[in-house]
């Protein structure tokens, strides 16, 4: 699928690519530097790891109608530069001295709510910039590349942890952020934002109409509904599923980075395959198949074993489940932004990753509580019998996208 998609996408999509690599280069950093450089206990590690994208996802939520009334070009270098300052603290407070768990919880807050308001901005400029028919070709690539970092980010950062230290994964993390905003100046010709006559005073409604648009529409109401609890499921399990491995099978850290690793690469093949599946089955049967798919395949990891036969089953049903998950994705955000109103799509955006970050961190708590009370395979099973179900929740067929006065032209301004 060449399709020619124009110059703007290319330097978005050059700006999400170096900003997700910096991301997972620096993944695991905050508990690794609480941890071994301020000697945190283990419970301030996991508030670390679910306070801070929960609060920020409630900060993200009431940011959502400021950046749909603002043009997005400024707004995505806006949200750069927080993400920018923030994590160059972290390296630069160190140097001093002055490195504290609190200002690791800051600046989780800041950075995880400049980037679900980055996420939201990018996603209705990538509506403006791309035309309707590419979108599944273009959210393939941001797919493909998503994945692409989360196979290459992680061994790179530990390699650059065992030389240099965590701090500088941080480091390197601030610097992709400065790189995104110069791709992001790149763009040239128009932008999208609501009026200036409607772009007034705030209202407590308008926080709401994300959600409402959301629930008004019954097949975004089901996609709405089919990702937040896949989504919540799936990553409920993951702290679990380490705890087994290298606590209880006793695997080597080498391996578990192997377990998680190659996956990836599936959920890479999956993206580019997305749109040739779409030309040829149609978008709505090939979102059917592989979103049962995805949610069939973790019930494997309740059959997870020591040794290496373990360690192969891990490989394979997460090789498994992350291809079908590369297909799935960028035909079911297409969707997502095919339902939505230009003068809707930020705080539609914003309401479904606040939503979806706040249901992960209450699952997370949730099943934690379910495997110190049964056992982490017997948790991770259970997640995989509930995951069967979530497949009913989507939509037996895509009716028309309904029309209302507030989806017309006359609420975006463009140019």
């Amino acid at each position: 699928m060449r399709a020619r998609l124009g110059s703007g996408f290319g330097w978005l999509w050059s700006a999400y690519a170096v900003s997700t690599y910096g991301t997972w280069i620096a993944f695991g950093a905050f508990p690794l530097i609480a941890v071994r450089v301020l000697h945190s206990p283990a419970f301030a590690v996991s508030i670390l790891a679910a306070a801070g994208p929960a609060v920020a996802a409630v900060v993200a939520f009431s940011l959502g109608p400021w950046v749909e009334r603002r043009a997005k070009r400024p707004v995505l270098v806006a949200m750069d530069l927080l993400r920018f300052v923030a994590m160059a603290s972290v390296p630069l407070a160190y140097a001093f001295g002055l490195l504290s768990y609190g200002q690791l919880l800051v600046v989780s807050v800041l950075s995880g709510t400049a980037s679900i308001a980055f996420a939201a901005a990018s996603g209705a400029y990538l509506k403006y910039l791309v035309q309707s028919d590419h979108l599944v070709v273009a959210n393939g690539r941001f797919e493909a590349t998503n994945w692409a970092a989360i196979a290459v980010g992680p061994p790179l950062g530990g390699a650059l942890v065992g030389l240099l230290g965590p701090v500088v994964t941080v480091a390197a993390d601030a610097l992709s952020y400065v790189l995104s905003a110069l791709a992001v100046l790149r763009i040239r010709g128009g932008d999208v934002a609501l009026p200036q006559d409607r772009a007034g005073r705030l209202r407590g409604a308008d926080l709401l109409i994300g959600w409402r648009f959301i629930l008004h529409d019954r097949a975004l109401r089901g996609l709405f509904l089919n990702s937040i609890l896949v989504g919540g499921l799936i990553m409920a399990t993951a702290p679990l599923l380490a705890v087994l491995l290298l606590g209880q099978y006793h695997l080597p850290a080498w391996q578990y980075g192997l377990a998680f690793g190659v996956p990836a690469l599936g959920g890479l093949v999956g993206a580019r395959l997305s749109a040739r599946l779409v030309a040829r089955h149609g978008r709505h049967r090939v979102m059917i198949v592989s979103g049962w798919l995805r949610s069939v395949f973790p019930l494997g990891l309740a059959f997870v074993q020591p040794g290496i036969p373990g360690l192969l089953t891990v490989i394979v049903v997460e090789g498994l489940l992350i291809t079908c998950m590369g297909v799935f994705n960028p035909i079911y955000a297409t969707e997502r932004l095919h339902r939505t109103p230009l003068g809707h799509t930020v705080r539609v955006l914003t309401t479904w990753s606040a939503v979806s970050r706040l249901v992960q961190a209450a699952l997370v708590v949730i099943w934690g509580v379910l495997a110190t009370r049964t056992s982490p395979l017997a948790a991770i099973t259970i997640s995989g019998v509930l995951l069967l179900a979530t497949p009913l929740l989507l939509p037996r067929r895509t009716p028309s996208v309904a029309t209302e006065p507030a989806a017309s032209a006359r609420d975006v301004q463009v140019g």
